[in-house]
C-alpha cells in the first residue's frame, strides 16, 4: 500500500515521483522477498485446504505484489484490488496482462476511510501492510467482517518499519547512518501513522475474528546477492529520505544522498557488502 502520509511538496509533479518511487519500490520489493510472499500465500492454501477462495479482495493492492501471487496459489480465483492511485491501479493491471491473468483482476479506486464499495461477498482478503494507514482500523476490521462470507479468511500482514541494507558502520565519521535514519522514520510515523507494528490479533479477536495463525517472519539474506538488491536498497532509502531528510544532520543528508546517487563502489547499486534483513508478521483469521 503506498505511504498517503507523504510530506506535502510544493514542486508540481512532486506526487507522480512518489508515486513512480513508491511503484518501483513496491515491484522491487515483491522481486527481492518474494520467498516471504510464497510463503505467506502457503499458509492461507493450508487453513483453506478443504474450500480454496475463489473471489479474493486485496485491500491497498499498490502495484499487486498480494495480488499475483494469490491468484497463482490459488489457480480458480479471481481478485478484487483496491487502491487509492489510479496510478498504481493502472501498473498493476499492465503487471496481470504481462502474466496472462488480467481476465481474473478486477481493479477498484477507492479511499477506504470513506465509504466503502459494495465488492460483493468474498472468500479471502488480504491487507498487506494496508491496516495501518487508515485513519480508523477497527471500522476497517469491522468492514472486512462483513465483505467475508462465514468461515472466510482474512490475512492481515503487518511490517516493522523499512528493510535494513548497509552495515553498521556507514556514515562519514559516525557510524550508524541508518539507524539513525529509521529513528527518524519513526519518530515521524509516531504522529502520522500510530498504528504502523500494531499488534493486530487483539483487533482482529474484539472485530469478531478467530485468530489461526500469528506468525512472524525474520528476512535475512546474505552476499552474495542478486543485482535486484541494489536496485531495491536505492529505492527504498530514496522513499526513506523523502521522509526523513528535515530531520537528519548535513553529514548524514549529505551521506545518504551518495549512497543512493553514486555509481562507484560505495554507491547502494553497487556495493558487495549489503544484506536484507526485515521483519513482517501474519495473521490469519477466520470469520466463524
Amino acid at each position: 500500500m503506498t505511504d498517503h502520509h507523504h510530506h506535502h511538496h510544493s514542486a508540481a509533479g512532486a506526487d507522480e515521483w512518489d508515486e513512480a518511487a513508491m511503484a518501483e519500490l513496491l515491484d522491487l520489493d515483491a522481486e527481492v522477498l518474494h520467498t516471504f510472499l510464497s510463503e505467506a500465500t502457503a499458509v492461507l492454501a493450508q487453513l483453506a485446504r478443504d474450500e480454496p477462495p475463489h473471489r479474493i479482495l486485496d485491500l491497498g493492492s499498490g502495484t499487486g505484489a498480494g495480488t499475483l501471487a494469490l491468484l497463482q496459489r490459488f489457480e480458480g480465483a479471481e481478485a478484487i484490488a483496491v487502491d487509492r492511485s489510479p496510478r498504481l491501479l493502472d501498473h498493476l493491471r499492465g503487471k496481470a496482462r504481462a502474466r496472462g491473468v488480467e481476465d481474473r483482476v478486477r481493479t477498484v479506486q477507492a479511499d477506504l476511510d470513506a465509504a466503502w464499495p459494495d465488492f460483493g461477498a468474498v472468500n479471502l482478503v488480504w491487507a498487506s501492510a494496508s491496516l495501518h494507514h487508515l485513519t480508523d482500523p477497527d471500522r476497517g476490521l469491522r468492514q472486512i467482517f462483513d465483505s467475508l462470507r462465514p468461515d472466510g479468511l482474512l490475512a492481515v500482514i503487518e511490517m516493522a518499519g523499512f528493510p535494513r541494507f548497509l552495515p553498521d558502520d556507514v556514515g562519514r565519521g559516525r557510524p550508524g547512518l541508518e539507524a539513525r535514519c529509521h529513528a527518524a522514520r519513526a519518530e515521524a510515523h509516531a504522529e502520522s501513522l500510530p498504528d504502523l507494528g500494531s499488534d493486530w490479533g487483539p483487533r482482529l479477536s474484539a472485530a469478531g475474528f478467530t485468530v489461526e495463525v500469528e506468525r512472524p517472519f525474520t528476512i535475512d539474506l546474505r552476499p552474495p546477492l542478486p543485482e535486484s538488491v541494489g536496485r531495491y536498497a536505492q529505492a527504498s532509502l530514496g522513499v526513506l529520505r523523502s521522509r526523513v531528510a528535515e530531520k537528519l544532520s548535513s553529514e548524514d543528508l549529505a551521506t545518504l544522498d551518495h549512497l543512493i546517487d553514486s555509481d562507484g563502489p560505495d554507491g547502494v547499486v553497487r556495493r558487495d557488502d549489503l544484506t536484507v534483513r526485515a521483519e513482517r508478521t501474519l495473521w490469519a483469521a477466520r470469520r466463524p
